[in-house]
């Protein structure tokens, strides 16, 4: 693949970890304008070179890096603006909700032994009481003033771990014109309970949310499970895909009179998935719950299916262990061997694995995948119809400061696994660190913006910086 070099054009420094970049036009304006959301929630955006607030809901967060050493995958996690926006002045916000702490689904860290059966079929129990958070979805509109003020909730949540939650969650699909919601798993590691492959959870899913229609319900129930929704809810929502882990949203490219949808899958321990699709069956949650009522089992082609848990990426999900006789050097064995065979054909095969460890020296070894966006701008001609994501940190170490990584990739007319090619950046961090938080795109998706962090930790700060990617 060709070479790339890119120019970083900062656009705002000093600003808390930015999860979500896009871009709108607000009502009465004429300028198409970058915004910028925190994970502590504050939404910005860039006026006549100027950082305006938009919206700040830090009060209605919950307290993020507190319990956590400061690491914490919690927060304002989407933001999405309708696509009538210029009109209605709706958009809507995904969030975990101040004061909703609980003590979490499992007293420890979890892992799957494929020796004891036991750990490869826990179930959640006491959901009530035994749950870390609450996250919401949010509907909120612009006044005559043009003062945001909430409108409803959508949805309400409980999440049984704190990480696993999906970054940047909502998107709206130009097919359908409704809101996508993507969850990732619920959190821990190897997904303890299967929520994923569960089709009545709603952890692990790829939703679609028809905001058009009125359910009546202002503040719907917290809920895990899609047959515990009000029926008014129930038929607004239905269901894409399945087998998520943890989810970086959606993203759609259009391809003659057709959209190419892309979802970024974080892995466990051996790779980083990105998957794409063009064609999907929708299902409604009133025919899946229908399914769970009559005991029988719904169609299970129709979902998109990723894999997991018994996949991470293109390979069975694997239990990484130290070699007895030499710790550089580690066995893999396979964690579910039968939700693996199980799932095997169901699958959706990922367009792009990269791997934890990476041998090549023209490529690098992973550790998150934070965002997928495709490119159509010609500034930057090699980039032209390719499809760009970040790595929150290159694998090197623990040796300071760290640097995220900026990459792209092809699709395949064959399906194939493709390869990819790390893009060259310019800017000079410094000795400061550089994580890669967050990457997104104008409407016409014709510019490129990046969002770094100097640390990992969200309570670390004002250390935040978004550019924009030039030629």
């Amino acid at each position: 693949m060709t070479k790339v070099k890119v120019h970083l054009q900062p656009v705002v420094y000093n600003i808390n970890l930015p999860t979500v970049l896009k871009t709108a036009i607000l009502p009465g304006d004429t300028t198409e304008r970058l915004f910028i959301a925190t994970q502590i929630g504050e939404i910005f955006y860039i006026g006549n070179r100027v950082i305006e607030t938009f919206l700040d809901i830090r009060p209605r967060i919950l307290e993020l890096g507190t319990a956590t050493g400061g690491y914490d995958e919690r927060g304002l996690l989407g933001m999405a603006f309708h696509p009538e926006f210029y009109e209605n002045g709706l958009f809507y916000l995904h969030f975990s909700v101040a004061g909703s702490q609980g003590p979490g689904a499992l007293p420890g860290s979890f892992m799957p032994n494929p020796c004891d059966p036991q750990t490869l079929n826990l179930k959640w129990t006491n959901r009530e009481t035994h749950y870390n958070h609450i996250d919401t979805v949010e509907e909120w509109g612009l006044q005559p003033d043009g003062q945001p003020v909430k409108r409803r909730t959508l949805l309400n949540l409980r999440r049984p771990f704190l990480n696993h939650n999906g970054v940047n969650s909502l998107n709206f699909s130009p097919e359908t014109g409704n809101l996508i919601l993507t969850t990732g798993d619920g959190g821990s590691g190897y997904d303890p309970f299967n929520l994923s492959q569960d089709y009545i959870e709603i952890a692990g899913k790829i939703i679609e949310i028809d905001v058009a229609k009125n359910t009546y319900t202002d503040n719907p129930p917290v809920v895990t499970r899609f047959d515990e929704l009000p029926a008014a809810i129930q038929e607004t929502l239905t269901v894409i895909a399945k087998g998520v882990r943890n989810i970086t949203g959606i993203s759609f490219q259009r391809f003659y009179n057709q959209y190419i949808k892309y979802v970024g899958n974080v892995g466990q321990d051996l790779v980083e998935s990105i998957f794409s699709f063009v064609n999907y069956k929708p299902i409604p949650v009133t025919q899946l719950i229908q399914a769970s009522f009559m005991n029988s089992q719904s169609d299970e082609t129709a979902f998109i299916n990723f894999g997991w848990r018994g996949w991470e990426g293109a390979f069975p999900t694997s239990i990484i262990r130290d070699c007895p006789a030499d710790s550089d050097l580690n066995e893999k064995i396979i964690a579910y061997y039968d939700e693996a065979v199980k799932t095997s054909e169901l699958r959706l095969q990922p367009l792009l694995n990269y791997y934890h460890e990476e041998p090549r020296p023209d490529k690098f070894g992973g550790t998150a995948l934070t965002v997928v966006q495709p490119y159509m701008g010609y500034e930057i001609p090699d980039l032209t119809g390719s499809v760009v994501f970040t790595d929150f940190v290159r694998d090197e170490g623990t040796r300071p400061p760290v640097r995220g990584v900026l990459a792209y990739t092809r699709i395949r007319e064959n399906c194939k696994l493709n390869e990819y090619s790390i893009i060259d950046t310019d800017y000079d961090f410094g000795s400061a660190s550089a994580y890669y938080v967050s990457l997104g795109t104008n409407q016409d998706q014709t510019r490129l913006y990046l969002g770094a962090y100097g640390s990992s930790n969200v309570a670390d700060f004002n250390q935040g910086t978004v550019f924009e990617i030039l030629p």
